[in-house]
């Protein structure tokens, strides 16, 4: 199936905002969709993550939302936005259940998704934080907790449905990786309301996340000097602006979406697009070389991610976004818009197989053209620096 025209693909646009963001709005933010349709009682609102990222976001948005009548900020640092009240500590800390006393609504958002962290400690951070928070909202009388994990859950697969729907089966495969952290969110996310009777769990599952500040395999896909595409495979990319998602989680937190929900631009792109949009000229490989060396450089330490993350770059895992435009929710970016965006920030960065190079790394392997040379070449690079410490 082909991408569908530019008016199918971008035209289900929520109204825009103002060109300024709401008092306290994170930089960046410059268009806000407007609040969605409540007709509740307002609702306390706890935002675990709140210093950064979508996090930050989405305290700016319910700071604002009619819906709302109180948010409490929690995160290890106090940040930046005004009109929540702040509450400094790791939720991995039993203490946050009583943090979350008089709290209807806790938005988890407090994971670790750098590239950088070990990824041991990385897991137990996500795993046991998403735990602490199940737990501490049902010891607190919390009636509704919202999850966010990521549309790669699904898996990325040859024989997907285009676009993917909300209750296809979880088939991505669990390595050593972000996504087998996802996974076991999942999981606790689904055993939740029997563990704790009473606790309603909502899991957003946002396409390729791009934005300030964000910094994934995935979009560091864009940095490379050539788009790797894996000879045989058929990608679709979708994306899904923060703000995009902030304004999801906003829907999430007020109960106008429920169970398990996906987010992203309307429709998607083919490689071919994404190809004229960022001026990127592909490199074509054989699977078998292109899994190969990923794996081999990925068990080096060389590259943050494992040969299987190389699927999503390879396969289609687009959603479809159905239960959110139901309720009314619509996004304000575009998959192009979103790619473009993404341009603007990765510029000046060089990365190969989710490896970001520099000095001596980017001249060197960067001087040849081809991906082939640029994933083989970072191999030789260690290979040879290993040596020379050696003698």
């Amino acid at each position: 199936m082909s991408s569908p025209p530019s008016h199918v693909r971008s035209g289900l646009t929520a109204e825009q905002g103002g060109p300024d963001g709401p008092e306290g709005a994170p930089e960046g933010a410059e268009t806000v969709s407007a609040s969605p349709a409540y007709a509740g009682p307002p609702l306390v609102v706890a935002v675990t993550g709140a210093a950064s990222g979508v996090g930050e976001r989405l305290a700016v948005r319910l700071a604002a939302s009619p819906g709302v009548r109180r948010v409490l900020a929690i995160d290890e640092r106090r940040g930046a936005v005004t009109g929540v009240q702040w509450r400094v500590l790791d939720v991995r800390d039993p203490a946050v259940a009583e943090r979350l006393a008089g709290v209807d609504v806790v938005v988890h958002l407090a994971l670790d998704l750098g590239m950088s962290t070990d990824p041991k400690a990385r897991s137990a951070f996500n795993v046991r934080g998403t735990q602490t928070v199940l737990t501490a909202a049902a010891a607190a009388g919390v009636h509704r907790v919202v999850l966010c994990t990521s549309a790669m859950v699904y898996g990325a697969l040859a024989d997907n449905d285009v676009p993917l729907a909300e209750d296809a089966p979880l088939r991505a495969t669990e390595e050593a990786t972000l996504v087998g952290d996802l996974l076991e969110i999942e999981r606790l996310a689904q055993r939740a309301p029997n563990a704790h009777p009473g606790l309603s769990v909502t899991v957003l599952r946002p396409a390729v996340v791009v934005g300030p500040g964000v910094d994934t395999v995935l979009t560091r896909h864009f940095e490379a000097p050539r788009l790797l595409v894996v000879a045989g495979s058929r990608p679709c990319w979708q994306f899904c602006h923060v703000d995009d998602l902030a304004a999801a989680l906003e829907y999430a937190a007020l109960g106008l979406v429920e169970g398990e929900v996906t987010v992203g631009c309307d429709g998607w792109l083919e490689q071919e697009e994404v190809e004229e949009i960022t001026g990127i000229r592909r490199m074509e490989l054989p699977a078998t070389l292109a899994l190969g060396t990923a794996a081999r450089l990925h068990r080096l330490g060389l590259t943050p991610a494992p040969a299987g993350d190389l699927a999503y770059t390879m396969y289609p895992w687009v959603v479809s976004g159905s239960r959110l435009h139901e309720a009314g929710w619509r996004p304000l970016h575009t998959n192009e818009e979103a790619l473009g965006e993404l341009l603007e920030q990765v510029s000046g960065n060089h990365a190969v197989a989710g490896r970001r190079l520099g000095g001596k790394d980017a001249a060197t392997t960067l001087g040849a053209a081809g991906a082939t040379v640029a994933l083989v070449g970072t191999a030789a690079l260690v290979r040879r620096a290993r040596k020379r410490r050696r003698m």
